[in-house]
């Protein structure tokens, strides 16, 4: 039953005990002395070779360029398509 001075219907002031959380289980300690198992360290990472900094901004030059020029491309044979699909429906 609900209590005399519960807000709404269904709502009780103290929750029941089937609905009660009781908190985690209890847990044992691990024994004594016990810790996880150790891995073996890996080396440690080697020395990288030097960068050659003019040549890499050369390269990415020439890959802008590159892709620059392929976009000029593929743009104007979008356009010829395009035209010709318009010129098809028209005429």
């Amino acid at each position: 039953m609900e209590p005399a001075g519960a807000p709404y219907p269904g709502h009780f002031l103290t929750p029941p005990k089937a609905l009660a959380y009781d908190g985690p289980p209890p847990s044992t300690a691990p024994p004594k002395g016990w810790h996880p198992p150790r891995i073996v360290e890996p080396a440690p990472p080697r020395r990288l070779p030097p960068q050659d900094h003019q040549r890499l901004d050369e390269e990415e030059a020439r890959a802008r360029t590159f892709t620059q020029g392929m976009s000029l491309v593929v743009g104007a044979i979008l356009l010829i398509v395009l035209l010709a699909v318009c010129a098809r429906a028209l005429f």
